[in-house]
């Protein structure tokens, strides 16, 4: 498996390694299996977490209740399902469009 399939549902399940505390957050290649993920906040009382998922729901352009945490809260290695999104794995690549 690579950084991400897509389930029965078509959801889209990604294998994240999220670096926090760096200046801006991006995508920034692979980490093994999984997709590296910098992060502009630090891992405190669930900050990353909240920016990640926020950046993820951006990037994918669904709300943010259709972005969830399923594995890894405390981990640097999380699995995020995003559920029926309008925009493929390529969408953390090429920016939000606004």
């Amino acid at each position: 498996m690579g950084w991400y399939r897509y389930d029965e549902a078509n959801n889209l399940v990604l294998a994240l390694h999220v670096q926090p505390g760096a200046k801006s957050t991006a995508a920034a290649g692979l980490h093994g299996e999984a997709l590296k993920i910098k992060l502009a906040a630090a891992p405190v009382e669930g900050k990353a977490n909240t920016a990640l998922l926020k950046f993820l729901a951006e990037r994918f352009d669904v709300p943010l209740s259709r972005v969830i945490l399923k594995q890894g809260d405390k981990s640097r290695h999380k699995v995020i399902m995003i559920q029926q999104p309008v925009r493929g794995p390529e969408a953390l690549f090429n920016g939000a469009s606004n």
